[in-house]
């Protein structure tokens, strides 16, 4: 049995798109977990005593309309980021800045809890919610959260349902793994089950037709799943928490593919759970039950 809580059809205006140095689009997954991590702490701080044991195990992600920001006029053979430069100069002229990728979206968040007093816990996440950022982004609305105990079967198929008919984000290292146990290089690997290739051919009257296709059916995609360690564990001038050890670390970047949820046989198989690798240096999300499609 899995006590479940929803919040469906969050909308988010200007969260963070540029999800990893390589990759503009859909929010890092990291975001994501971030912020539910963060609430978690504002349920805590909000009724100590009644949320002392609350704990957030995994979660589900599931996408339902999302706005990239960007510009391409009639003559422009790539897309543009819409950026800001905020404030002027004296002059009135735009200051020099950092572009940074936004987007509009809904989003309906799975949540894995455990907690022993639970009965008033939608209501506080409403409340709570409204109070944040997501993904950088601000929170414009969202529907009442929901609680549901799932144990398979009927339970299972009536939490679904309030997910349709959106996207779920599910990780697919296993093609990476696969390629690169076969001698490709990392990026070879992302970028070949990226790539669209065409083919020709002339039919029988002598017509040339083109077909196009990928190496992997699906709606495969590049996420940002996390971060490796770069430099040894130390302390570093002005940082925030002066008891955890610091180091910089670069961003991990995998396969992942958006699937409807109801071809989905696990709630297990859409969660995503913090993992660190201690010995390899990685701090990573990921989920436990890989969908082999």
């Amino acid at each position: 049995m899995k006590n479940i809580l929803l919040i469906p059809h969050i909308k988010i205006h200007n969260a963070n798109a540029l999800s990893s140095p390589y990759s503009i689009g859909f929010p890092a997954m990291t975001a994501w977990l971030g912020a539910v991590h963060a609430l978690e702490r504002k349920l805590k701080l909000s009724s100590p005593e009644e949320y002392a044991d609350l704990h957030f195990k995994g979660v589900a992600v599931v996408c339902f309309n999302l706005d990239l920001n960007t510009y391409k006029g009639d003559k422009d053979y790539v897309y543009s980021i819409v950026g800001t430069g905020n404030p002027l100069e004296k002059d009135g002229s735009r200051p020099s800045f950092i572009e940074e990728a936004r987007c509009r979206l809904e989003v309906s968040l799975v949540i894995e809890y455990d907690c022993e007093e639970d009965d008033d816990l939608s209501e506080h996440v409403d409340h709570c919610l409204l109070t944040m950022k997501m993904a950088g982004g601000d929170i414009l609305q969202s529907r009442s959260a929901e609680i549901f105990e799932v144990d398979g079967g009927d339970d299972y198929r009536k939490l679904i349902r309030q997910l349709m008919p959106g996207f779920c984000l599910i990780e697919r290292r296993d093609l990476m793994t696969a390629a690169m146990d076969d001698g490709q290089d990392a990026i070879d690997a992302l970028l070949d089950y990226l790539k669209v290739t065409y083919q020709s051919g002339v039919d029988e009257k002598g017509n040339i037709n083109w077909i196009s296709g990928r190496k992997e059916k699906g709606w495969i995609v590049p996420i940002a799943t996390g971060f490796q360690g770069v430099s040894d564990l130390g302390k570093a001038k002005h940082q925030r928490d002066y008891d955890t050890p610091h180091r910089f670390a670069e961003s991990i970047v995998t396969l992942g593919e958006f699937v409807m949820p109801y071809r989905l046989d696990d709630l297990d198989q859409m969660l995503w759970h913090y993992h660190v690798d201690q010995e390899n240096s990685l701090y990573l999300c990921q989920q436990n039950k890989l969908t082999d499609r």
